[in-house]
């Protein structure tokens, strides 16, 4: 019966892969993604312009990055399970034989999937920047790939809010909106709280429950466990809530 369910749940994961990109949706967060890069890392003048800085690095792509999966990691999700509950086919999926965790898993892995898409073409970025160095190859390798694994760790935990936002209602607008709020609080709404006097002897503690120190650490091309720990943590308690959300439903 275990391995029938696990065809099935690599069935739903395909089918919302498609999903993706049967609607353009997944191109368009590709594209999207790619040009706000570029643009700003090629051609807008300034300070975090490859060319006028001067200097071998892609640290833009890691400055500007996180803020533009703030919008569009929750304009990906959230039609995960808001759109199925609009349609009235969330109660069909939920009587297929399979576990919620198991949808929740699948429907997650999907949005994941496609953060990786987004990512991989990054490389060209690198190895633009590694051709163009003087002497050629002159740039940190090695911060480069941890914050590459940041970034990845970082959009996995914001598909992991908006896809437990987009289980929270039928409407994908309210869902998008909540899971760019919760993405915001958690980048860098904890590091404006630690800023507050009153907080500052927990200011540390603060500090740890948001992505930015973790994803700052891990950018600096060490892959401190506690790091990886921090981000699998986070995730699994988003993917844990979504499937709660789903098991209520039966309540």
């Amino acid at each position: 019966m275990q391995p029938f369910k696990h065809k099935k749940m690599i069935s739903l994961y395909r089918k919302e892969i498609q999903g993706f990109f049967s609607n353009l949706t997944g191109y368009i967060v590709i594209i999207v993604f790619l040009l706000a890069n570029s643009i700003v890392m090629w051609l807008y003048p300034g300070k975090l312009n490859i060319l006028d800085a001067g200097y071998a690095s892609i640290e833009t792509l890691f400055i500007i990055a996180p803020w533009i999966f703030l919008f569009l990691i929750p304009a990906l999700t959230m039609r995960t399970f808001a759109e199925e509950e609009q349609s009235g086919t969330l109660e069909l999926l939920l009587s297929r034989p399979l576990t919620e965790l198991q949808i929740v898993i699948a429907k997650y892995l999907a949005s994941v999937t496609l953060l990786i898409f987004s990512l991989l073409p990054c490389l060209v970025y690198f190895l633009s920047v590694f051709l163009l160095g003087n002497p050629q190859g002159n740039i940190d390798a090695g911060g480069t790939w941890g914050s590459l694994i940041g970034l990845f760790f970082l959009g996995a935990v914001y598909a992991g809010i908006g896809v437990f936002s987009s289980s929270l209602t039928d409407n994908m607008i309210v869902a998008f909106l909540m899971a760019l709020i919760l993405c915001f609080v958690f980048y860098v709404g904890f590091d404006l709280l630690a800023r507050i006097p009153v907080l500052k002897n927990i200011s540390t503690v603060v500090l740890y429950i948001g992505i930015n120190e973790h994803y700052i650490s891990i950018s600096r091309g060490v892959a401190d466990l506690r790091d990886i720990i921090y981000f699998i943590s986070v995730i699994a308690v988003f993917i844990l809530l979504t499937r709660t959300r789903l098991s209520a439903r039966k309540w």
